[in-house]
C-alpha cells in the first residue's frame, strides 16, 4: 500500500525532451526516411514528415533530454521539506550526473523512482538515451531479469488508473481535479521545443520541469490523503 511507503525513500522526477535537431532539413537522408516511416500512421495525410518534426522529441530514437528534475522529501523533527534540483545542459553530461545520483544517494533496495506516466515515458526514455549514448544503465533503470514486483518504479498515472489500463489522465487534468496548483501556468510540454531552440531559455524549461516534479509529489500526497506541500516547504537546491 502506498500509505506504507516512506516518502524519504522516493525520488520524484520529470524530464523535458526536444527533437535532436532544430529542424527536419538538418537531418541526414537516412534519418529523414526513418522518421517518415515511424510517424506515417500518426501523421496520416494531415502532415508531412517535415511539418510533424516538431513532435520528434517524444521518441527517444529522434529526440533528446534537455532537463531532468528530481525532488525528494526530507523530514527533520516536525519539519517537512521537499527539495528539488535539476540536471541540464549537454545530454550525455546530464545523464551521467543523474546516473551518479542513482548510484550514490538513491541506490538502496528500498529506494523508488516516481513519475507521472513514468513507466511509459520517463523511465524508458532515459534508459534508451543512455544506451544510445553508450552509458551503462544504473540498477534502478535496468529492468532485465527483474520480476514485476522487483521493479523500483512508481507511477502516479498507474496509481490513478486503479486497474483501468485503458484510462489516461494527464498531469494537468489530475492536478486540476485534485485541487493541486497547476504546473502548467507558464508553458506546457508542446512548447518546450520552441523555448529551447527558438528562445534558448533553458532556465524557463528548468522551472517548468521542477514544477512538474513537485506536482507528482503532490499527487502522491493526495493519494495518501496527506497534507499538500505549501510554498515555504518547497526548496530548490
Amino acid at each position: 500500500m502506498i500509505s506504507k511507503l516512506k516518502l524519504e525513500n522516493i525520488l520524484f522526477l520529470d524530464i523535458e525532451t526536444v527533437p535532436q535537431a532544430i529542424s527536419f532539413d538538418t537531418l541526414d537522408n537516412t534519418t529523414k526516411t526513418l522518421y517518415a516511416d515511424k510517424t506515417k500512421y500518426l501523421r496520416k495525410d494531415e502532415y508531412t514528415p517535415e511539418a510533424y518534426y516538431e513532435r520528434a522529441g517524444i521518441w527517444a530514437e529522434f529526440g533528446k533530454i534537455v532537463c531532468i528534475s528530481v525532488g525528494y522529501f526530507k523530514t527533520t523533527g516536525d519539519t517537512r521539506t521537499f527539495r528539488t534540483t535539476s540536471f541540464y545542459g549537454e545530454e550525455r553530461t546530464l545523464l551521467m550526473e543523474f546516473k551518479n545520483l542513482l548510484e550514490t544517494h538513491f541506490n538502496r533496495s528500498n529506494h523508488i523512482l516516481c513519475a507521472h506516466n513514468g513507466k511509459e515515458f520517463d523511465f524508458p526514455y532515459i534508459a534508451r538515451r543512455m544506451i544510445i549514448l553508450g552509458i551503462e544503465l544504473p540498477y534502478k533503470l535496468n529492468l532485465f531479469g527483474k520480476k514485476p514486483w522487483e521493479v523500483p518504479h512508481l507511477d502516479t498515472l498507474d496509481l490513478w488508473k486503479f486497474g483501468d489500463y485503458k484510462h489516461y489522465t494527464s498531469l494537468k487534468l489530475l492536478t486540476h481535479i485534485l485541487g493541486i496548483p497547476s504546473p502548467k501556468d507558464d508553458i506546457d510540454g508542446s512548447e518546450v521545443r520552441n523555448v529551447y531552440y527558438e528562445e534558448g531559455d533553458i532556465d524557463r524549461i528548468i522551472i517548468y520541469c521542477e514544477k512538474d516534479t513537485v506536482a507528482v509529489a503532490q499527487i502522491l500526497l493526495k493519494l495518501r490523503n496527506e497534507r499538500l506541500l505549501e510554498g515555504h516547504e518547497i526548496i530548490s537546491v
